[in-house]
């Protein structure tokens, strides 16, 4: 059976998503065409810009949509459709929430192809991941001023790709670090991967990290280059989407030296 007509809804289903992670989730799953609305933050893939945007709390445009599912964080919403909310806190989470989200917009087949890609290209990259290896310490830096490390799925994400990420635990809160903890975690690679600015827009901000006098002083700067990498942080890492596997591949390779396994399209720049 054609999966445009599991759930009987058929090709009249009409989906509103408010969520930019429930977007890309729906789309990598080949739901774009359902989408009638979305919220500003709805961005990826770049398709999506041709979808009128529903801000938050207008009722009347939302019903003037009529959608059947609404795709929703946990913002208060008032809607006769069915709301699903879509909250994935990790990678595995998204796995599950693409198998929700196809399920309530009748994809359920095309949801659980792409489940099983997804999980696939995770494992084969954790593959690479040598097992004996000295882990190196890894500092994910998402904002520079002030200095604020990583936290959520990302210290999980560096761990499984064969790192230590010392400044932050597993699903704890991004934090502000000083350069005292920096300096004595010491260490060896370096990712700045500022939320919500593209790599032309870190460029200034790596000028003025490099004159910070404490910077020459981490070991992924004296070991030479190649141990900083720069990263779109408007498109990778701060959103619990699909890409995350690509942000994963892109961990994997980098830190065990297998470049093969990072995506040809990943926005990034070493330094």
């Amino acid at each position: 059976m054609d999966d445009q007509f599991e759930g009987g809804y058929g090709d009249g289903m009409r989906v509103v998503s408010l969520d930019p992670a429930a977007t890309e989730i729906l789309c990598r799953m080949g739901g774009e065409a359902l989408l009638v609305g979305r919220s500003a933050g709805c961005d990826w893939p770049v398709s999506v810009s041709r979808v009128p945007v529903v801000r938050l709390g207008d009722d009347e445009t939302l019903r003037s949509l009529a959608p059947d599912v609404v795709l929703a964080g946990d913002a208060p919403l008032a809607a006769s459709a069915e709301i699903v909310r879509v909250a994935p806190a990790s990678f595995a989470d998204v796995l599950d929430e693409c198998l929700r989200v196809g399920r309530a917009v009748g994809l359920a087949s095309a949801a659980e192809r792409t489940m099983v890609e997804m999980r696939e290209a995770w494992w084969t990259a954790v593959d690479h991941v040598a097992p004996f290896a000295r882990e190196p310490e890894v500092l994910f830096l998402d904002g520079v001023d002030p200095l604020t490390v990583g936290g959520a799925w990302i210290p999980h994400l560096i761990q499984t790709a064969g790192g230590r990420h010392s400044l932050n635990a597993q699903g704890a809160s991004r934090r502000l670090a000083t350069v005292e903890e920096i300096l004595e975690a010491a260490p060896e690679r370096v990712v700045v991967c500022l939320r919500g600015k593209d790599l032309a827009a870190h460029h200034a901000e790596m000028a003025a990290l490099a004159r910070q006098p404490w910077w020459p002083l981490l070991p992924a700067v004296l070991d030479g280059p190649g141990r900083v990498a720069i990263v779109d942080g408007r498109a990778m890492f701060h959103r619990a989407g699909p890409r995350l596997v690509d942000a994963f591949r892109f961990l994997v390779g980098w830190i065990n030296g297998v470049p093969e396994v990072i995506p040809s399209d990943f926005p990034w720049e070493s330094k």
